[in-house]
């Protein structure tokens, strides 16, 4: 019995693992509002209401495969940020930078299934909180090891943050422990940066402005780093 229920759990991972492959080349085609499983079902050669009992509708194979995204990029954020020694904050910094470049631009159409315009009537769940969080994660750690080790050394020029944004310094704060509001500021102006410089590039608006993308991407994250107070 235990023999054979795994091997039926077997063939259902392996199963559900070629649903989302092909629904991912699907998104490169169609887009993910346009993903449909009666689609992804013909192309497997099965029957259309074979394919409801791995995914029971179209957004629960959405939430799969942003899922996976998040998991992807939080995997290769976390291997980037491993291979830089723990007291080069501004090497970890950039190391997680690119990292989230080379993924975004290897696999542009999960990042926008990720970071681009909402799917219409589609909405995530929350289990997409906590692969969505990988990346952050990672990027909280960074600056709050920085933090602690007083390495942070914030640009004169910068005003401080308005008090009105301190409820959501408070809320950024579980993920900085130990930074003020004005670090919290600036760490969010930095990972956002980060964000629009990859989508900028991803959907095409660099087009006839910047050729010399990788240059220009790494002297961006430099000075954000300086934003974010890292050293030299």
């Amino acid at each position: 019995m235990n023999a054979s229920r795994t091997a039926r759990e077997r063939v259902r991972a392996e199963l559900t693992r070629e649903i989302t492959d092909i629904a991912r080349r699907h998104l490169a085609v169609d887009g993910a509002a346009g993903l449909s499983l009666r689609a992804v079902a013909r192309e497997m050669g099965m029957v259309s209401s074979a394919i409801y009992r791995y995914f029971p509708s179209r957004d629960d194979l959405l939430t799969a495969l942003i899922i996976d995204g998040y998991n992807a990029l939080g995997e290769a954020v976390e291997k980037a940020d491993a291979t830089v020694p723990r007291d080069d904050f501004t090497g970890r910094w950039l190391a997680v930078c690119r990292a989230v470049r080379e993924w975004a631009v290897a696999r542009p159409h999960e990042y926008a299934l990720l970071y681009g315009s909402p799917v219409p009537g589609y909405r995530a769940p929350e289990d997409t909180i906590a692969p969505g969080a990988r990346g952050v994660a990672v990027f909280g750690r960074i600056v709050a090891e920085a933090v602690a080790a007083e390495r942070l050394a914030p640009p004169a020029v910068l005003p401080e943050p308005p008090p009105a944004i301190a409820p959501d310094a408070e809320v950024v704060r579980t993920l900085i422990p130990g930074a003020s509001d004005d670090v919290i500021s600036r760490a969010v102006t930095a990972w956002t940066g980060l964000f629009g410089m990859v989508s900028f590039e991803v959907f095409g608006q660099f087009t006839n402005t910047i050729d010399h993308r990788a240059e220009f991407f790494e002297h961006a994250m430099t000075c954000l780093a300086r934003v974010l107070g890292l050293p030299a």
